[in-house]
C-alpha cells in the first residue's frame, strides 16, 4: 500500500513560497469586490492555475450574474473519504482609494507584506488551496479518497449565491468534512461560529417644525428607545455547552492575544451592533421616519427562535416601532475531537513549532453553511491585517506555512493510519 510521506509533503509545500506569492498577486490584481461580486475573471485566473493538472475534473459553475463559482475534483488512487477545500473569490469593497497608501489592486510587496484588497481575506488562502491541489495531483497522486476544491463568490454577502448555491446544486461538494481557508490565524483552528440575526428596525412618528416639538412625534427618539431596548439582549443568560466552554477556556492563552482582549467574553454572549441609522431630512424638522440596521450575534447555548421571541417581547409594546429580520443563522459547532480538527491542530503544530489550539471563531464565514448542511468543518487561514480597511495585507512568510498546514491536514485526514510520518 502506498503511503504519503509527510516529511516530503511538508517540504514540497514550503518549497512553493515564490509560486504562492505569484499566485496570490495574480488573484489580488483582479477586482472582485462585493458588491457586485463579479467573480468571473478571478475564477478564470484560479482555473488557469489548475488547467494542466492530471486527473482533475474542473468546472466553472455560474450562479446569478455576475457571481461565478469554481469546482475542481481530484480523485485519489485508493478508496477513502472526500475532503472539501473551501474558499471565496470575492472581497470587501475597496472604499475610498485616497485612504490607501498602496494600490488596492496592485499586490505590492513592501517589507515582507503583500498589500491589496483581498490579499489576506482571502486570496492568499485561495492560492494555498490551489497549490495544495497541484501538489497532490503532481507529486502524491496515489492518496486515498478525493479532494474537492470549492471556490465561491458572494461570501461577503453571506454566500447564498456562492457556497450555498454549490451545496444546493453540485453533488460533488457534499463530502465527509470541509476545510475552509478563510482568515483567522494559523495557530487557531476555528471549529465553531456564533449564529446571526440581521434586523431592520423602523420607527414612525409625526413630522413638525423643530421648534414646535409639541406638535410632532420624533421617529428618531422612538428608534433610539428601540435600540436601547434591543441592547438588553446582551444581558440574556447563556448556558454554554460544557464542551464549548471548556474549549474556549483552554484556548484563551493562545487565542486571546491574537483575537483581541475580550474575545472569549464576546464569543460567550449575545452581541448587538448598530451598523447603520437613517432618519430625518433637516435639523429643524421633527423626523417622521427612521430606520436602524443591526447585527445580532448568538453564541452556542441559545437559538434563533429563542432570541426572536425575546425581540418580540422587547419591541412589541413600543409605539411606532416595526421590524423585519433579513437574515438568520444558527450557531454552529464541530467537536474538537473530530478527526479533521485533530489533524489540523497536529499539522499546524508540526509546521509552526509553537502552541496551537482549537477554538470558536468570532466572525462568520462559509463554514456555517457547510455545517448547516451536515458537514464537519474547520477554518484555518492567514492572519488578517487591516481586514476590510485600507492597506489590507498579509505576511508573506505565512503563505507557505498555511499551504503546508493545509497539505498535512488533508493527508492526515484522508490517509488515516496509512500516512507515513518519517
Amino acid at each position: 500500500m502506498h503511503a504519503i510521506d509527510l516529511t516530503a509533503l511538508k517540504a514540497a509545500a514550503l518549497a512553493g513560497h515564490q509560486t504562492l506569492i505569484d499566485m496570490t498577486q495574480a488573484l489580488v490584481r483582479v477586482d472582485s469586490q462585493t458588491p457586485p461580486s463579479d467573480t468571473r475573471k478571478v475564477a478564470d485566473v484560479a482555473a488557469s492555475f489548475l488547467a494542466d493538472l492530471p486527473g482533475l475534473d474542473l468546472a466553472l459553475r455560474p450562479s446569478d450574474e455576475p457571481v461565478m463559482n469554481l469546482v475542481a475534483r481530484l480523485p485519489g488512487g485508493r478508496p477513502g473519504p472526500r475532503l472539501i477545500l473551501s474558499g471565496h473569490l470575492d472581497t470587501y469593497p475597496i472604499g475610498d482609494r485616497a485612504r490607501w497608501r498602496t494600490d488596492p489592486l496592485g499586490a505590492e510587496i513592501i517589507d515582507n507584506r503583500l498589500y491589496g484588497r483581498g490579499s489576506a481575506d482571502m486570496k492568499g488562502g485561495v492560492a494555498a488551496l490551489l497549490f495544495l491541489m497541484r501538489i497532490f495531483a503532481e507529486q502524491f497522486p496515489a492518496f486515498p479518497g478525493e479532494l474537492v476544491l470549492a471556490l465561491a463568490g458572494d461570501e461577503e454577502s453571506m454566500g447564498e449565491l456562492g457556497t450555498q448555491r454549490l451545496i444546493d446544486t453540485v453533488p460533488e461538494v457534499l463530502g465527509d468534512a470541509v476545510l475552509v481557508a478563510d482568515v483567522g490565524s494559523p495557530e487557531i483552528i476555528r471549529c465553531g461560529e456564533k449564529g446571526m440575526i440581521w434586523i431592520d428596525v423602523s420607527a414612525e412618528g409625526r413630522e413638525a417644525h423643530g421648534a414646535h416639538v409639541h406638535r410632532g412625534s420624533n421617529a428618531i427618539d422612538r428608534l433610539a428607545t428601540a435600540i436601547a431596548t434591543l441592547k438588553r439582549l446582551e444581558e440574556m443568560p447563556i448556558d454554554l455547552p460544557n464542551e464549548v466552554a471548556t474549549t474556549m477556556a483552554g484556548a484563551e492563552a493562545v487565542s486571546e492575544p491574537l483575537g483581541g482582549l475580550g474575545e472569549r467574553a464576546v464569543m460567550s454572549r449575545i452581541s448587538v451592533n448598530v451598523g447603520r441609522i437613517e432618519g430625518g431630512i433637516s435639523p429643524n424638522l421633527v423626523p417622521a421616519h427612521a430606520v436602524a440596521r443591526l447585527d445580532i450575534r448568538l453564541p452556542l447555548g441559545t437559538t434563533v427562535g429563542i432570541v426572536e421571541k425575546e425581540i418580540e417581547r422587547l419591541l412589541g409594546d413600543l409605539d411606532g416601532i416595526g421590524w423585519t429580520i433579513t437574515r438568520r443563522y444558527e450557531a454552529t459547532w464541530t467537536p474538537p475531537a473530530h478527526p479533521l480538527v485533530q489533524a489540523c491542530v497536529q499539522s499546524a503544530a508540526d509546521v509552526l513549532q509553537r502552541p496551537v489550539t482549537a477554538n470558536m471563531r468570532v466572525g462568520a464565514s462559509d463554514a456555517r453553511l457547510w455545517r448547516r448542511a451536515g458537514m464537519p468543518t474547520i477554518v484555518c487561514g492567514l492572519t488578517p491585517h487591516n481586514l476590510g480597511a485600507p492597506d489590507e495585507y498579509l505576511n508573506i512568510d505565512e503563505l507557505a506555512q498555511i499551504a503546508a498546514i493545509h497539505a498535512l491536514t488533508a493527508a492526515r485526514f484522508l490517509g488515516g493510519a496509512s500516512v507515513q510520518e518519517d
